[in-house]
């Protein structure tokens, strides 16, 4: 078919004009803005893109448009395909139409750790040779693209409860047609779009409703929400629950598990039968988490316990999850999407497994719709107490946000102080670059949290840390870079 995307600029919209490319479709699409990394990878791909919205845009007419969820009603767009009549669908509407079809789908849901979890499991069906398609809402370290065509039966796919498009507020993963359903962990986010946790529970609880008779469940055992959840709502009786240590209400666990600097060594059981000694590039409780995740999801694969382990030995990770994005001068500066507190708290533990005895500072940006609100000003003073050095940057959209219902930076910076956590608010990424730049040392490690790209501070950061690096002094007394 020829297919024109309004929104094609999105991570996720993108990555589906990709997949649909790949399956032999015509893509063309328009964007309001039309800037890398997706403008670069849509022209590598060949797909023509439009600057701005204009009805204009959709002669020749196509046979479908797709209209990503950052599209709204009045978009001049969207206001011709209505008027004149045009097929449409959603992203998620395409994803399942276009993209999974009959495949088995196995959707990652959870307010935690969706896309290492969808990342991981692709990889592990992919190094076994299963040949999966695979759609994923982030980067692969070492693969050029986040999506994937196979002829495989399987299809792996990260499953989001934001909703779905303007003509549909339903939650994106119901439309995913889950054979086998994972959740992850079940708490307060969205708060633009869901008014109560209450909210995210009919959204999850819509999920489990998809799930046919024969269909697969699994879910974490400290995810008491989402487990009340499937008891209630849930069509199919087949149900793992996984913990990181045995209980007896998990079928699959951990019998003994190390996060050391090099990854995690464990052993799984399930149902008492142990799955032997396994080692995955990962780091912390969560990741543990999710690699039971991952095994609990693979159970209805005929893969091996030795390709099982293969696959997790030889995963590179997910950009943009604790990436070590370079080391000059000797100062690590690590990149994560850590956002909600309780991925922040879980970051910084991951971030002490893989570099032990080393002066950790924490930077934050709050960006996102929830973090732009003091919904959670408390649970982020415990979230960055495991940090020994901490800055709270501000954002240029906290303006937006009623004053009695703002995030304040500088009372989380107070906050910490009085835990003994050296703490400042500093507002924009140029002056953070600068103050990181005069106090950090070698050996320290700087881990920048952000789910978005924090006003280039990565790049900042690594430019003014980079002198040092051509003039350190190493043990012979010769100048010469450290990394």
């Amino acid at each position: 078919m020829d297919i024109y995307v309004i929104g094609i600029c999105g991570t996720g919209v993108g990555a589906l004009a990709g997949l649909l490319q790949r399956l032999g479709h015509r893509v063309r699409g328009s964007d309001q803005q039309v800037y890398p990394p997706m403008s670069d990878k849509l022209r590598e791909w060949g797909i023509p893109v439009l600057e701005g919205f204009d009805a204009a845009h959709l002669e020749p007419r196509p046979e479908l448009v797709i209209i990503g969820n950052v599209v709204r009603a009045t978009n001049p767009e969207a206001v011709f395909v209505r008027e004149q009549g045009l097929p449409y669908r959603s992203m998620p509407e395409a994803i399942a139409e276009l993209g999974i079809g009959t495949r088995h789908s196995i959707v990652f849901a959870g307010t935690h750790g969706k896309t290492t979890t969808t990342a991981l499991a692709a990889h592990v069906l992919e190094a076994a040779g299963r040949d999966p398609s695979y759609l994923i809402g982030g980067a692969l370290v070492g693969a050029s693209e986040s999506f994937r065509v196979g002829a495989g039966r399987f299809f792996v796919i990260e499953g989001d409860e934001y909703d779905t498009a303007y003509f549909d507020k339903r939650s994106k993963f119901v439309h995913y047609r889950a054979r086998t359903a994972v959740i992850t962990s079940l708490e307060y986010d969205h708060a633009d779009i869901f008014a109560s946790i209450e909210a995210v529970e009919r959204a999850f609880a819509s999920l489990l409703e998809t799930v046919p008779p024969d269909g697969h469940l699994v879910v974490w055992q400290g995810a008491t929400r989402a487990r009340r959840l499937i008891a209630e709502s849930a069509r199919t009786a087949r149900v793992t629950t996984y913990a990181t240590q045995p209980a007896a209400d998990a079928n699959l666990w951990l019998a003994r598990y190390r996060s050391l600097p090099d990854g995690l060594h464990f052993e799984a059981l399930r149902d008492g039968v142990s799955l032997g000694e396994m080692q995955v590039p990962l780091w912390g409780e969560h990741s543990a988490q999710n690699v039971l995740a991952v095994l609990g999801a693979l159970h209805d694969t005929d893969l091996s316990t030795d390709e099982l382990r293969r696959g997790l030995a030889s995963f590179r990770g997910v950009r943009r999850r604790l990436e070590l994005r370079d080391e000059p001068g000797g100062v690590a500066v690590v990149d994560d999407f850590a956002h909600h507190p309780t991925a922040v708290a879980a970051t910084i533990a991951a971030a002490r497994a893989r570099w032990p005895g080393r002066r950790l500072w924490a930077i934050f940006e709050p960006r996102s719709a929830t973090s732009r609100r003091n919904i959670f000003q408390r649970e982020y003073a415990e979230a960055f107490a495991g940090a020994d050095q901490v800055i709270i940057a501000s954002h240029e959209r906290l303006a937006e946000v009623p004053p009695a219902e703002r995030f304040d930076p500088e009372a989380l910076a107070e906050a910490l102080r009085q835990r003994g956590v050296e703490a400042h608010a500093i507002a924009t990424p140029p002056a953070i670059a600068a103050h990181l730049a005069q106090q950090a040392q070698p050996g320290d490690v700087v881990l920048i949290c952000s789910n978005g790209a924090f006003g280039g501070l990565h790049e900042l950061l690594l430019r003014a840390l980079e002198p040092r690096a051509a003039t350190a002094v190493d043990s012979a007394g010769s100048r010469s870079p450290v990394r």
